[in-house]
């Protein structure tokens, strides 16, 4: 397992060069733009409840690596809440119909969204537990780089709104590793697994797949950071950024 988790790593390494967090990181930009995305995020962090609930957890189980997985299951199955939590906060809660919310969480603009529920699904369901520690451990590496970037945003709107921010924010980042463990015995753990070649190869495919649905998400959010601004979310506008520079 050592030389699958040596390869997430060096993916992490690649996905946290993604525009959207250069983006992200513009502190001439307002921090309220930075986050405009939120929304188009709402398909994934909603069915990410529910795949730990349904999909990568197993119970009862004799098998020490689905115990793993299950434990973590128990760590990620309602951050949901805390995402909207934060939609309230951002003031993104506002009154649409709810034609309109459909219609937006099933367009162009957030199908990338929808699209990495959607291999997520397709990898873990009836998955072994080799398999599912890949794909935990590749939303644990990619989650890492966007919270770790989105913290000191969330910390910017405190200073300015005196609220905080709990999915986006250092509460959020507090309680994620980076990694499914947790801890460094669990760790050493898995590094010490030995699969077979055709295992590998597999997880290998997990691996750089949702890496490559990852990526794709965040160039879907720059887009859409990029031409919708923060007080009209739903709405798309044009050459937004400039006029939203921080003061």
């Amino acid at each position: 397992m050592k030389e699958v988790l040596t390869l997430i790593e060096k993916k992490k390494q690649e996905f946290a060069k993604s525009g959207l967090f250069e983006f992200m990181r513009d502190n001439s930009i307002n921090p309220r733009q930075r986050l405009a995305f939120a929304p188009c995020v709402a398909p994934f962090v909603m069915s990410f409840g529910e795949f730990n609930k349904y999909v990568f957890r197993e119970e009862p189980t004799n098998d020490p690596l689905q115990a793993i997985v299950n434990n973590h299951t128990y760590e990620d199955d309602h951050h949901w809440l805390w995402f909207l939590e934060d939609l309230e906060t951002l003031g993104i809660n506002n009154t649409v119909k709810f034609s309109d919310t459909l219609n937006f969480l099933w367009n162009e603009e957030t199908k990338a969204s929808r699209w990495v529920t959607h291999q997520i699904f397709r990898y873990a369901f009836g998955a072994s537990p080799i398999a599912k520690l890949a794909i935990l451990e590749v939303i644990e590496a990619t989650g890492n780089v966007f919270f770790s970037t989105a913290a000191p945003i969330a910390q910017e709107l405190r200073t300015i709104t005196q609220k905080e921010l709990l999915y986006f924010g250092y509460f959020h980042l507090a309680v994620e590793t980076g990694h499914t463990t947790g801890t460094p015995e669990g760790g050493q753990l898995i590094k010490n697994i030995q699969l077979t070649e055709e295992t590998r190869q597999e997880a290998f495919k997990i691996v750089e797949k949702l890496f490559e649905v990852f990526t794709e998400l965040t160039a879907e959010l720059l887009v859409y950071a990029k031409t919708h601004s923060f007080e009209q979310p739903f709405a798309k506008t044009s050459d937004i950024l400039q006029p939203l520079k921080a003061g």
